[in-house]
């Protein structure tokens, strides 16, 4: 199978954890466009969704799926998304399509986190994918230098020559050559920096379900 295929078939297994007559969360990114896809199938079932991007929400809208403020939604009963990395433990990095902040936010507020992947995301130890980590732009040379001490090397995220800005209007430090052999202590670490709006470590509150899919198919973990 290609990996669009196996991005498909976990999107396919993901429909089975949408609960009928709730707001779901949806991430964002390749696999979770092909969620979008599938959700769009039976979204009758569903009151409609709370996006982690302004693209997830233009995808979700031109579905037909109704897309609620966070902040007129108490709680989510479950948040689809897809990741980087992740272990065995449901440890993740997030972040590739510069989304990190509000796909942590909107985590934060589901009962049940589950992540879709192609099989070739499961590692034993997070670090190979360069660790995003979404700045205030005034910050990001001062927090390069913090990183930097941490063993990695921080390089700013570009788009046509200038800085990427995310939905947050921030900038993005990717942190390349990191091993990280405990992803909830580094979480930690990292987001105390001054000027760090979030790290890109899903650990702390890292997956509930993993559906990943491989040759032989949808393999689950519970974790």
């Amino acid at each position: 199978m290609t990996q669009d295929e196996l991005k498909q078939a976990v999107a396919r297994a993901a429909i089975d954890y949408v609960v009928e007559g709730e707001i779901i969360g949806v991430g964002t990114g390749s696999t979770a466009n092909f969620f979008i896809d599938e959700l769009g199938k039976i979204k009758h079932k569903i009151k409609g969704a709370v996006a982690s991007s302004e693209a997830t929400a233009a995808r979700l809208q031109s579905h037909g799926i109704p897309v609620f403020d966070l902040n007129d939604v108490s709680s989510l009963a479950v948040y689809i998304d897809g990741a980087d990395e992740i272990t065995p433990q449901g440890a993740m990095i997030k972040g590739g399509g510069a989304a990190l902040t509000r796909e942590k936010i909107v985590a934060s507020v589901a009962k049940k986190f589950v992540c879709i992947a192609d099989g070739s995301k499961l590692v034993d130890r997070l670090g190979k994918f360069p660790l995003p980590v979404e700045v205030i732009p005034m910050a990001h040379a001062a927090v390069a230098r913090l990183l930097s001490a941490l063993g990695g090397e921080p390089k700013l995220r570009m788009k046509d020559g200038q800085p990427l800005l995310t939905d947050n209007a921030c900038y993005i430090l990717d942190l390349h050559g990191l091993q990280i052999a405990d992803p909830v202590a580094l979480e930690g670490q990292i987001n105390n920096i001054v000027g760090v709006v979030t790290v890109g470590l899903f650990a702390q509150r890292g997956a509930d379900v993993g559906l990943l899919g491989m040759a032989e198919g949808v393999k689950k973990f519970t974790y």
